[in-house]
């Protein structure tokens, strides 16, 4: 990935992706799609600091699945970067929830359902869901308190810090107003009142799969943390509440003081031209 003219050299970059929704045949489109997304980012952005997944991994948390998702990850593993991983509603909701959430951190070798890693200085919160439900995720008083201490621990670092979680807030991004449906967190006022505390902070989804050039892709509320909808690796959605055939992510650049974030079609290799965001990262946010 070509740092932008006149901005220097990136201090980080990264993608994001999200509901691949791997299947157990391996010609199936969305497995596809996923091989065909990892080539691409190896080939734009060759110097990636990781791959951020914002979880729906597989369609339904079987562990054929999985074992085909780390397939594909093996098969196209040289060149990429460290990924690490959300669970999402088709990972772990439904059945048994102790065995849904051993099967995603088997496959995934992530540290539970919620955790936080380091990347190049800067902090990376991956929440997620404590009970198996359908489509909501369930995060306990616990996970939020520790998301809160997370985010003012990262203050220190004077660095924006970046969330991920499978399941929009409600009436924030793309697909996730009430009337749509795809919004999904079960105490959504409580991490709202959470974030809001924190406006350093980027927060990541996935889950409505809305298509990138629809409205409503960045959330930019001066209360609250920059929110983005990140689309889908496996197929897309509409505001027309229509299925498309597509696959899109998001790439991640952060210079000393401004963050950029720019959307990629990844079945056609190109870049979408609507989708650019930029913002300057305030001296004086903290």
């Amino acid at each position: 990935m070509t740092n932008e003219e006149g901005k220097g050299k990136a201090r980080l970059q990264f993608q994001v992706i999200t509901d691949t929704h791997v299947r157990t045949d391996p010609g199936h489109t969305h497995n596809r799609n996923l091989a065909r997304a990892l080539e691409d980012i190896k080939r734009v952005a060759p110097d990636s600091d990781g791959i951020m997944h914002a979880g729906d991994i597989t369609d339904h948390g079987h562990a054929e699945e999985y074992a085909e998702f780390r397939k594909i990850w093996r098969e196209h593993v040289e060149g990429l970067p460290t990924a690490y991983f959300a669970s999402g509603n088709h990972d772990v909701g439904g059945g048994e929830w102790p065995l849904r959430l051993g099967a995603y951190l088997d496959a995934t070798e992530m540290g539970g359902p919620y955790h936080a890693h380091l990347v190049k200085g800067y902090s990376f919160i991956f929440l997620g869901t404590e009970r198996g439900l359908d489509l909501f995720s369930f995060l306990s008083e616990t996970q939020l308190a520790w998301l809160d201490r997370k985010l003012e621990e990262s203050k220190s670092l004077n660095r924006p810090a970046f969330v991920f979680l499978h399941q929009p807030l409600k009436d924030t991004v793309a697909g996730s107003c009430e009337s749509q449906k795809w919004y999904g967190v079960t105490q959504d006022e409580q991490l709202k009142e959470v974030l809001s505390r924190h406006r350093h902070a980027v927060l990541f989804t996935g889950h409505t799969h809305w298509e990138l050039e629809a409205p409503n892709t960045l959330y930019d509320d001066e209360q609250m943390p920059r929110m983005f909808n990140a689309a889908s690796v496996a197929y897309l959605w509409t505001d027309e509440d229509e299925h498309k055939d597509g696959s899109q992510g998001l790439f991640v650049e952060v210079y000393e003081n401004r963050i950029i974030v720019r959307g990629r079609d990844f079945a056609a290799g190109q870049w979408l031209e609507r989708v650019r965001y930029e913002w300057e990262i305030p001296s004086h946010r903290l």
